[in-house]
């Protein structure tokens, strides 16, 4: 008998050993045909969790297949090291939050090693080294010379727990904060934006393009939320232009101008600039409580549907004019209408909207029908089709399309309106009054106002003598020197921005600058545009509107202002979302307490094992919930790996090995390998790991026996099969094959250096299929049949059939379904 399997000494050593040779290392002018291939880097908050485990075996064994497929595979790594959760531990224990970032950086670091993950470790990036912020800060002032990064003032989500500012992707559905779980709260606050939505058209039109899960591009589509309508005025009652000029109308965006004529009232968003001047003054205590009640709900509490509707609105006291038939109509405001999407005002048609409707019947507003519903229609709002009526010159139109046009015409005709696409996507706010970020490198200056810091002078760093206290501002705005400073414009004194950059900033151009991180530039044009697109993106699907929509769109801003390739404006052409790992239910992860860390496993079954247990466990697109069972589980992929050690160390008990001409059981057992072969070729495009795991674990045993029973095996046909499995395997299970790869064959180059193994299509050719034959979904004949039979010679031979006849007893078909060559289904 050979050794026993050790995976701990096999583990370290080739773990060693592809680091030491630089296996994976690839160089920017390497000849081969490119791959890119990019785990989502993380954020470093200690040692790996089965997350991580997770995701980067998906990650390692696309990287270790491409390879064997003669590819030169890119496969970076990088932390994504800036963020909360080191500030707040600097604020709990005193530990800086670099020093903090950076043991957490060496311990995931070390577990993605143990894991045997292959990185190219020279090209590693970390977004709070020095060199990164430049790029960062490069970035931000092209962004702000071409006006694609601004200040204003906005309301905005603040959280109370992490002190800080939210974009509002980082707010969740139940209006929490996606870090702290504290409910958000509006604020009107001066911050940094970026102007996302002047890409807002182009990142909606290229998503049908992508090769993404349909479920990421309808969520980036809805995000986005682009509208087709019209703006028009509405003037205030007892206001002139002359007088009041643009607080003389209220503008509304509607999709469904045909409707207008039933328009009974106006909805504003309580944050609306004009609410305090419509207010009259009996109604003003009234309408300054709602208000300051509404700001403290969430936009997602905003617009739901809980709630009774007579506590959700108050009336301002004023009036504006209907323009379509010059009736008078009060304004009201309603907690569901927000101040960032469209103008944050709405125009009231109750007939044809449920919600209105409801509005209006619990305040007692005029309803009138402008679409005539169907007769016998007993609902409220009608939403469908059908003719105008009670709409004057539209009356009697029946299609929508011209109804929506002529009344477009002629709000445009009057110089009251115009066509208009509005979209739900908001600028990107990026300012985050926290320490631990990229600094936002501009000075404040009496004089000059905002002024950019000089190139030479970049980048601005973060100085380390800092104070923290959760006081809702930055620490740097209590550092004298960091704060005070002389503009660059006219040398007078001058305050640094204080703020920092959104996290999210580092994380959407960090895949360019892995296609080389030494160069002086942010980005390597002519390396990034070798790489670039990534060729397969892996990671979680939160990330799909945060994450991946920014980096979708500053891949198009960097090729507009020549900061990256001019051919390169989608980041990512493939993207796998892999599942969860969850825990009584919930995600699990470190920050909720139900974490499970890989380490037991390393160093007991071993990472092969636990890798394959989290291949085999279920399709990888599929959440998997951790239970008791998993021990067992895990276990059951560690015997199948000694059995595979045992057969490919040619050790199995009662083997008899010899040198024969190929007999047909010989014959078969090669054509089973070509159809592993295919099979497993077939199931790696297709992100089937599990299927391939049990496939493999057939074929083993299949092996074994052939090795031991009868006549015993023959050498040439075994060695092929075995080594063809250990090949198939390799970017699974990367360590026990490479192992045995060269107990087999001293000498030659390692099994990763190997070609994939091609099918023979000869081999693949299947004399005949057995055909099941049902009557009402019971087996009733199996025939064998050629595997190209087509569906009527399938449905001829399965009427044929004597048996079949018999179960018929008399009875007439009254339907045939063939799916030949497996199966024909008779349904009497």
């Amino acid at each position: 008998m050979a050794e026993a399997y050790d995976p701990q000494a096999v583990e370290t050593k080739w773990q060693a050993r592809w680091a030491d040779e630089g296996t994976y290392q690839v160089d920017n002018d390497d000849p081969r045909p490119t791959s890119y291939v990019l785990n989502m880097y993380p954020y470093p908050s200690g040692p790996a969790h089965m997350g991580h485990v997770r995701n980067y075996t998906f990650g390692d064994l696309n990287v270790r297949w491409r390879t064997m497929q003669g590819q030169a595979v890119l496969s970076p790594f990088g932390f994504d090291s800036f963020g909360l959760p080191a500030e707040n531990a600097a604020i709990k224990t005193g530990t800086h939050p670099r020093v903090f970032t950076d043991a957490r950086i060496e311990e995931l670091k070390a577990s993605i090693k143990r894991l045997g993950a292959v990185y190219d470790w020279r090209r590693e990036v970390r977004s709070h080294d020095p060199a990164y912020m430049l790029g960062n800060q490069r970035i931000f002032l092209k962004f702000l010379e071409a006006g694609l990064a601004y200040r204003a003032n906005a309301p905005v989500n603040w959280c109370p727990g992490c002190q800080t500012v939210l974009a509002n992707e980082q707010v969740l559905a139940d209006g929490t904060c996606e870090r702290s779980g504290d409910v958000v709260v509006k604020r009107d606050l001066e911050q940094w934006f970026f102007k996302i939505t002047a890409y807002a058209d182009e990142l909606l039109d290229a998503i049908d393009g992508l090769d993404w899960p349909e479920r990421v591009k309808t969520m980036q589509r809805n995000w986005i939320g682009r509208s087709e309508g019209v703006e028009f005025d509405l003037q205030i009652v007892g206001r002139t232009r002359k007088a009041h000029g643009d607080d003389a109308s209220i503008r509304v965006f509607t999709t469904r101008p045909d409707t207008s004529f039933g328009m009974t009232f106006v909805v504003l968003a309580p944050e609306h600039r004009l609410v305090k001047d419509l207010t009259t003054e009996d109604r003003r205590g009234e309408v300054d409580a709602f208000v300051e009640r509404v700001l403290q709900e969430s936009d997602i509490d905003r617009q739901s549907s809980e709630g009774p509707l007579d506590k959700r609105g108050v009336w301002t006291g004023s009036y504006a004019v209907n323009p379509f038939n010059g009736k008078e109509v009060p304004i009201y405001l309603a907690d569901y209408v927000l101040g960032t999407y469209g103008t944050g005002a709405v125009m009231a048609v109750p007939a044809e909207d449920q919600r209105d409707w409801d509005f209006a019947v619990a305040y007692g507003l005029p309803i009138v029908r402008t679409v005539q519903p169907p007769d016998g229609w007993d609902g409220q709002a009608y939403t469908g089709d059908g003719p105008r009526v009670n709409s004057e010159w539209l009356d009697g139109l029946v299609d929508t399309a011209e109804a929506k046009r002529a009344a477009i015409d002629w709000l445009e005709d009057k110089g009251i309106g115009q066509a208009k696409v509005n979209f739900r996507l908001r600028d990107w706010l990026l300012s985050r009054q926290r320490y631990w970020g990229c600094p936002i490198p501009v000075v404040h200056c009496p004089v000059d106002g905002i002024v950019a810091v000089p190139d030479d002078q970049l980048p601005v760093l973060l100085p380390d003598d800092v104070e923290f206290l959760p006081t809702g501002e930055s620490p740097l705005r209590h550092h004298d020197a960091f704060l005070h400073t002389t503009c660059p414009k006219c040398g007078g004194p001058a305050e640094r921005e204080t703020d920092t950059m959104d996290t999210f900033v580092d994380s959407s151009w960090y895949f360019q600058r892995f296609t080389d991180p030494w160069t002086d530039e942010p980005v390597d044009k002519a390396a990034a545009e070798k790489w670039m697109p990534v060729d397969q993106y892996i990671g979680g699907i939160e990330h799909a509107i945060l994450h991946l929509l920014y980096a979708r769109f500053y891949t198009r801003a960097m090729a507009d202002l020549g900061l990256g390739p001019a051919t390169v404006r989608e980041p990512f052409a493939r993207l796998f979302t892999q599942g969860m790992i969850t825990a009584d239910g919930k995600k699990m992860s470190k920050s909720s307490g139900r974490s499970v860390a890989p380490s037991h496993y390393f160093d007991t079954a071993g990472a092969d094992s636990l890798r394959l247990f989290h291949l085999f466990v279920g399709p990888p697109q599929d959440d998997f919930e951790w239970s008791d069972q998993v021990d067992s589980m895990i276990e059951g992929c560690s015997r199948f790996l000694n059995r595979l050690w045992r057969l490919g160390a040619s050790s199995v008990e009662r083997a008899v090995i010899v040198n024969r001409p190929a007999t047909p059981a010989d014959q078969e057992v090669e054509k089973g390998v070509h159809r592993l072969i295919q099979k497993v070729t077939s199931d790696y495009e297709r992100w089937s790991y599990n299927t391939t795991v049990a496939a493999a674990m057939e074929q083993v045993n299949t092996l074994t026996r052939y090795a031991t029973d009868g006549d015993g095996a023959r050498r040439e046909t075994l060695d092929f099969a075995v080594d063809t499995v250990l090949l198939l395997l390799a970017p699974m299970a990367p360590h026990v094959t490479a192992e045995l790869w060269e107990l087999r064959h001293p000498g030659e180059p390692s099994l990763h250096a190997q070609p994939w193994p091609v099918a023979d299509p000869a081999m693949l050719a299947v004399a005949s299929v057995t055909m099941v034959v049902q009557v009402n979904g019971k087996p009733r004949d199996r025939i064998e049949v050629a595997p190209s039979i087509s569906s009527e010679e399938a449905e001829a031979l399965a009427l044929a059939s004597s048996k079949v006849a018999a179960a018929l007893d008399g009875a007439r078909p009254r339907k045939v379904i063939a799916k030949p060559p497996r199966i024909v289904n008779i349904v009497v």
